[in-house]
């Protein structure tokens, strides 16, 4: 049986959807793996996350945790986001089942692709403004 909690955040989550003006995504699973999870973040140019949400499909365990994981980071700078792991996605929320820890891993994993992709994002305006300056 899941926490009262994990329910909660499953049946009524603060973060879904998709957003309008994210300047990075990023998704991680498969159909094949029966779990899939995008997330989109609005981060300032200091680095700061302002909005993340996120849009998946799966379990009620990955839902709630990824539901979860968009409070934890949304305010702070990229490097905090960065450090928040399973462990405390758990502290919030309550014990997640041995089997499905994996949901966790992926919600880390995640939160570090669209980060990731806000880099790429960063250094491909970064050539584009060279290059347009060198015209």
């Amino acid at each position: 049986m899941y926490s009262k909690m994990i329910m909660e955040r499953f049946q009524n989550p603060r973060n879904a959807g998709a957003m309008h003006g994210a300047n990075a995504i990023g998704q991680v699973g498969s159909v094949g793996s029966s779990e899939i999870m995008k997330l989109y973040l609005k981060i300032s140019a200091e680095g700061t996350i302002q909005e993340a949400k996120f849009k998946a499909y799966g379990c009620a365990v990955s839902i709630a945790c990824l539901d979860v994981m968009c409070d934890l980071i949304n305010g702070k700078d990229i490097e905090t986001a960065l450090q928040f792991s399973g462990k405390d996605i758990e502290k919030r929320i309550g014990n997640v089942p041995e089997h499905k820890q994996t949901c966790l891993a992926l919600i880390e994993n995640v939160v570090r692709v669209a980060i990731q992709n806000y880099f790429e994002r960063q250094e491909k305006e970064t050539r584009k403004a060279i290059k347009k300056a060198k015209k």
